[in-house]
């Protein structure tokens, strides 16, 4: 008897032994055999070691000191990965941990990814303290994706966004107004960054749920303080349970995401109430259509799904929209002749008058300056994909359990599509649309691509194009002399000093 439970321990322990050895050692190990077998060149598994700490070096060193004003950005803002593209090509292997990471910067291996129809490439899996930030449609997978997808993807039809043009410009005639008042005196300077995560959220707030800026305003900042705490999660060491214990930041991550719950669960209330009222009103926005869908049964839908969602458009609403408007002002501050172009276009077209939408799909000027700024300054620079089941690119095989990185900046500076003057602002390049800005093989992906591109992409670029076209009917505007140019990374692409801007009234 003693001997069999003596075998029977000593049998655990062995399986143990080797079940660690083999997620530790063997199968890195393997994998890097695999890669390197097909040409794949990067840096090697070490047992203690990963590419972690190099990452955040790098990029600490690089947005210590400020760049020159140019658009020489991806050594700067991306500085571990372009260093790995210059030394390995544009297929290149990096470690997180014991999971190998395939850096792809091909546009044409980059589509095959992004248009992925037999869910080899999914989105990665995330540790818990990651995952708090949001777990909305962008995370799921499979049929339940699709069937959320499909709900979402009729708030932004052609049609709902006309109905939406009030609230625009509501939105942006709040923000001229406000503009006009610091500048009573013909002039004023004011960080614009600000300004437009204001106009932004009120954007999203009028469209979305109905209610004002103020109403959200918690919201934003709550969810902005959130982003930087789990992106630096994202770069930790993650162990099972680690969520559980109460160090300080986790205790402000779940602070954070209740206080968001909290109050959009009032807003869900309020809008509950308005629909008992009225049931018309349940057409007009996003969280009305939502709410309508979990009486469909078959849509599975909850008010906690609601909230998820509620959560992911508030973010991703409003934090790219805003950025976006951000580069547009610092690169048309740095490009005096285009703006005029611009404000010429706009003025010719609609006078002062509010523009609506149908003005803006004649301001051609102005669509392919906010083009030119995605290029050179796209508020996502990359994105990453998972192999659930092995997965073939190209001639590239890859195992299940690979991350493959995606970065999209890389294909917006590469000489090879765009031309030797690549890191200029050349609004011309889209003159003839998307399709034919870069040469050969589409390489702009600022919405990304394929069945999963960005479901607000419209919605954003009509936000966009009133809000610059009213801008350019009542403002001058030029970079302030304490402008410092130091573009950087917390989740989306931002100014890491702001963007102070000074404004003429005209």
């Amino acid at each position: 008897m003693e001997n069999y439970i003596f075998i029977s321990i000593s049998s655990l322990i062995l399986y143990g032994l080797l079940r660690i050895v083999y997620a530790f050692w063997w199968r890195p190990k393997s994998l890097e055999k695999h890669f390197r077998q097909q040409g794949i060149g990067g840096t090697s598994y070490s047992l203690f070691h990963d590419d972690t700490e190099e990452i955040i070096q790098s990029s600490k060193e690089a947005w210590s000191k400020p760049m020159p004003l140019n658009h020489h950005i991806s050594p700067y803002v991306l500085p571990f990965f372009h260093q790995m593209m210059q030394k390995y090509g544009k297929v290149s292997m990096s470690w997180m941990e014991t999971k190998p990471r395939l850096t792809v910067a091909d546009p044409e291996l980059i589509k095959l990814v992004l248009n992925d129809k037999f869910g080899q490439f999914i989105k990665p899996p995330l540790n818990p303290l990651v995952h708090i930030l949001q777990q909305g449609v962008a995370q799921l997978e499979g049929e339940k994706w699709a069937k959320r997808r499909r709900l979402i993807t009729a708030a932004f039809h052609l049609e709902k966004l006309k109905g939406m043009e009030p609230a625009f410009s509501r939105s942006c005639f709040d923000l001229i107004n406000r503009w006009k008042k610091f500048s009573s005196l013909g002039t004023c300077e004011l960080d614009v960054v600000p300004e437009f995560h204001n106009l932004a959220g009120d954007v999203i707030s009028r469209t979305a749920f109905g209610s004002s800026y103020e109403e959200g305003k918690k919201i934003f900042e709550f969810q902005k303080e959130q982003a930087t705490l789990v992106l630096e999660a994202y770069y930790s060491f993650y162990f099972p349970g680690l969520r559980f214990i109460p160090t300080k930041k986790n205790r402000r991550r779940y602070h954070l995401d209740k206080e968001i719950k909290a109050t959009l669960r009032e807003i869900i209330h309020k809008k509950e109430q308005t629909m008992k009222n009225n049931r018309e009103s349940s057409n007009h926005d996003l969280l009305g259509l939502l709410l309508q869908s979990i009486e469909e049964t078959e849509n599975n839908f909850t008010i906690e799904d609601v909230i998820e969602e509620c959560k992911l458009f508030y973010f991703a609403g409003q934090e790219t929209t805003a950025i976006w408007l951000t580069w547009t002002m610092i690169l048309l501050s740095m490009n005096p002749n285009w703006q005029e172009k611009a404000r010429q276009e706009v003025l010719s077209t609609c006078g002062k008058k509010m523009p609506n939408i149908e003005n803006l799909n004649h301001l051609k000027i102005v669509s392919m300056i906010l083009h030119e700024v995605l290029r050179l300054y796209p508020p996502i620079t990359a994105t990453t994909r998972y192999t659930s089941k092995n997965a073939n690119i190209g001639e590239i095989s890859i195992p299940p359990g690979v991350d493959v990185q995606l970065p999209f900046l890389f294909l917006h500076y590469d000489p090879k599509y765009w031309g030797d003057d690549v890191e200029e602002f050349k609004p011309e390049r889209f003159a003839e649309g998307v399709s034919k800005a870069s040469k050969d093989q589409l390489a702009f992906y600022p919405f990304g691509w394929g069945p999963r591109i960005c479901l607000g992409m419209n919605f954003a670029m009509i936000e966009a194009k009133m809000a610059l076209a009213m801008i350019l009917q009542h403002f001058s505007f030029e970079l302030s002399p304490s402008y410092t140019h130091s573009p950087y990374t917390v989740i989306t692409l931002q100014p890491q000093h702001g963007a102070p801007i000074i404004l003429h009234q005209i």
